[in-house]
C-alpha cells in the first residue's frame, strides 16, 4: 500500500492557501498502480451480492466504473444539478466553503438493491453523507461507502453509517 500512497502527490495551497491537496491523478495515470488499486478494492467485494455501484461526480465516476466492471455490476451516476436527462431526486448539503446539490435518476434502482457508493477521497464526509441520505430514501441497502483514500485527520468517517465505510489508503 505504501507504494500506492507514494504516487499520490501533494499540491500545497490548492484550492486555497493552507490546504494541501491530495492529487490522485498521478496514481490514475500510472497503469500498474491504477490496476493494482482497483484490484485491491474490488477484491473486498468479490462474492458479495452487489447490484449497483454508485459513482459520485466526478472522480467517483472513475473508481465506480472500474469497480462496476470488475464486479460485473452496473454503475449509477450521482451528478450536479441539470446534468441527468430524466426525472431526478436531489439533495442539498453544506460544504466547508458553502453549499452544493446533487441529483440521481428517480428510477436508478429496484427496491431492495444492494449498492456500494464509490468516491476517490474521504475528506470531511459531507458529500458522501448527502449521497447516503439521498439513496437511503430510495429503498436500497447501502452495503458500503468505498474510497480509494481517506484523510483520517478530517474524521469524515464519523458522518457516515457506522461499520459501512472502507478506505483502501489512509493518508
Amino acid at each position: 500500500m505504501d507504494e500506492l500512497k507514494q504516487i499520490i502527490r501533494d499540491i500545497p495551497d490548492f484550492p486555497k492557501k493552507g490546504i494541501i491537496f491530495k492529487d490522485i491523478t498521478t496514481l490514475l495515470a500510472d497503469a500498474k498502480s491504477f490496476q493494482r488499486m482497483v484490484d485491491l478494492l474490488a477484491h473486498r467485494y468479490i462474492g458479495e451480492k452487489i447490484d449497483q455501484i454508485v459513482g459520485i461526480e466526478a472522480r467517483g465516476f472513475i473508481l465506480g466504473a472500474a469497480l462496476a466492471y470488475k464486479l460485473g455490476t452496473g454503475i449509477t451516476l450521482v451528478r450536479k444539478p441539470g446534468k441527468l436527462p430524466s426525472q431526478t431526486r436531489s439533495i442539498s448539503y453544506e460544504l466547508e466553503y458553502g453549499s452544493d446539490s446533487l441529483e440521481i435518476h428517480e428510477d436508478a434502482f429496484k427496491e431492495g438493491d444492494r449498492v456500494i457508493i464509490a468516491d476517490d477521497l474521504l475528506a470531511t464526509g459531507g458529500t458522501m453523507a448527502a449521497v447516503v441520505a439521498l439513496i437511503e430514501k430510495m429503498g436500497v441497502e447501502i452495503h458500503e461507502c468505498a474510497f480509494m483514500a481517506e484523510l483520517e485527520f478530517l474524521d469524515g468517517r464519523s458522518k457516515l453509517p457506522e461499520g459501512k465505510t472502507y478506505s483502501l489508503l489512509k493518508l
